[in-house]
């Protein structure tokens, strides 16, 4: 008797089970990248902040205590497509993401903390992410309030290990 050609029952539903397991492997992934890219994308945004850090420590070498004292609009109308505002206390500008950005995300904080030369107002601010390692030299101002876990921090970020 000859057997017909082709797959039993049994057989395709191993190669189904098969690939369910590796889409339900790579979906995580997926969602962390997906994550990542929004961060990096509102991390741009703290540009405009950034700015008025500089010049305001370049003429009184303090840090403005808030985005009015940096001369720049008020948090809630610095505003992207993933982060609904732009802190500024005390040189330290932390980003709120919302809006459009994944709701893992929303309303999780990133810092950046100016790093200065001490009395030296024309050395430009080094901005530190989160947990990035201090440079030689330069003494960090402010506070990190960063609550964005680490895996989802660009590079950066984090802070390294290395000598």
């Amino acid at each position: 008797m000859k057997r017909p050609s082709g797959f039993t029952w049994i057989e395709l539903l191993m190669v189904v089970s098969v690939v369910a397991i590796l889409a339900l492997m790579a979906i995580p992934s997926m969602r962390d990248s997906a994550i990542r890219r929004q961060v990096a994308e509102g991390l741009a945004l703290a540009e405009v902040a950034k700015g008025g850090v500089q010049a305001a420590w370049s003429l009184t070498g303090d840090m403005p205590a808030d985005n009015k004292a940096a001369a720049i609009p008020d948090s809630g109308k610095i505003v992207g497509n993933f982060v609904k505002a732009v802190d500024v206390d005390h040189g330290t500008i932390t980003l709120t993401f919302g809006n459009n950005a994944s709701k893992a995300i929303d309303g999780k904080r990133l810092t950046l903390r100016p790093a200065v030369v001490a009395d030296e107002r024309a050395v430009p601010i080094a901005w530190l992410c989160h947990a990035a390692n201090v440079p030689k030299g330069m003494e960090v101002r402010g506070r990190d309030d960063t609550d964005l876990p680490p895996e989802w921090l660009p590079v950066a970020c984090r802070a390294s290990t290395g000598s």
